[in-house]
């Protein structure tokens, strides 16, 4: 187990979409464990393997309240079943766009399935922060940010910031 390198805006890789998951292996449970740890270490209560530069369709959350009462998920092949009408706005951030966050509307209830790493299929049903973050961490896979529900002119932004910062850090 292990904390691996967040990949952050403006990097192209956060736009690809992550290719499914075919066989739960050993290799797949390190990921899960070193996504844990770098979701934990950051700290966050969700992240995408595609975050750590890994373009596959996996998915860590924890929306628990505390260290002490830690309700860790991993979810393989993640998908979105049904949302409801109703939506809600939560204020979202992102570890791959550190210390920017915004208020993004999405539906307010989600069911979902997955396939856990014991290849047992799982659908649940999610509201509230576990919703957002399922429908957050879904995205990714999807090469989506949740900057892209902004409007142009604050996603734009966002991006020149980052960019700006990427050539600094890549200058010195």
């Amino acid at each position: 187990m292990s904390i691996r390198p967040l990949v952050i805006i403006p990097d192209s890789k956060l736009r690809l979409t992550s290719e499914p998951v075919k066989d739960i292996t050993d290799e797949i449970r390190r990921l899960a464990d070193d996504m844990l740890d770098t979701m934990y270490d950051a700290p966050g209560v969700g992240l995408a393997a595609i975050q750590i530069g890994v373009p596959v369709r996996m998915v860590t959350m924890d929306v628990s309240k505390t260290d002490d009462e830690r309700q860790p998920l991993v979810l393989i092949n993640p998908e979105i079943l049904w949302t409801s009408e109703e939506r809600r706005v939560y204020e979202e951030g992102c570890l791959s766009i550190p210390e920017y966050y915004e208020e993004v509307e999405r539906p307010d209830r989600v069911r979902f399935r997955y396939m856990n790493l014991q290849g047992e299929t799982v659908e649940q049903d999610a509201d509230g922060l576990m919703a957002t973050c399922v429908q957050h961490e879904i995205d990714h896979l999807n090469g989506v940010l949740f900057i892209d529900y902004l409007s142009k002119l604050k996603r734009d932004r966002v991006m020149t910031k980052f960019k700006k910062a990427a050539k600094r850090e890549a200058g010195a």
